[in-house]
């Protein structure tokens, strides 16, 4: 997805230790944590380098994963204007993600739930998630959006899913079928410039 990043824009990586590799920006700042020294002094966690990035002037942030309570400034920092950012997590599903989210910023923050997912259904708005299948590759197997709240629950659309058509050679077979739903929030593709065509295909009429 990355690759898809405009040439033009100024992005910020944060990682433990590096792995992207993003070839197609120029203007491109990448940072990694530092463990702390013999006598505990000197770290740098994802925390302080999310915090420190809103200072560099960014469009976009990618944060590697997130495993913790950095997941709250993740979210703070997408909920700032920093439209396109990225990140990855651990789940067995969209909806078990959401909980990881909920759970890694209250660890690290003492907020009400309600708040939280309000924080997540603000800075989020696509899901995609890849499963280890049992040939041991790696398939995307749903997108959902996120179309807000629910009452008190993050509410998502799902748009595609994986849908298995056999076996080949011991090598699964299949492909991401619609889900039928239509996207929802289209407005930040119209302010991008994205023209009518894959909106319909989508299932948006425009």
């Amino acid at each position: 997805m990355s690759q898809f990043i405009p040439a033009d824009e100024r992005v910020i990586t944060i990682e433990d230790s590096a792995e992207l590799k993003i070839v197609t920006v120029p203007n491109l700042v990448s940072l990694e944590t530092r463990n702390a020294n013999t006598e505990g002094r000197g770290e740098i966690s994802i925390r302080d380098l999310i915090r420190s990035s809103l200072r560099m002037r960014p469009n976009r942030i990618v944060v590697g994963e997130v495993r913790g309570s950095e997941a709250l400034d993740m979210l703070q920092a997408m909920n700032t204007g920093h439209d396109g950012s990225l990140s990855t997590g651990h789940s067995n599903s969209t909806r078990d993600m959401i909980s990881r989210l909920e759970t890694m910023v209250l660890s690290g923050a003492d907020l009400p739930v309600s708040v939280v997912r309000q924080q997540i259904s603000s800075a989020i708005d696509i899901f995609v998630h890849l499963s280890r299948l049992r040939d041991r590759s790696r398939r995307i197997t749903e997108i959902s959006e996120v179309v807000g709240m629910d009452g008190d629950q993050v509410s998502i659309n799902p748009l595609y899913r994986f849908r298995e058509s056999g076996e080949t050679d011991g090598r699964i077979q299949g492909q991401l079928e619609p889900c039928g739903n239509p996207l929802m929030n289209v407005d930040k593709l119209r302010m991008a410039g994205i023209t009518s065509w894959p909106l319909q295909r989508m299932g948006v009429v425009t």
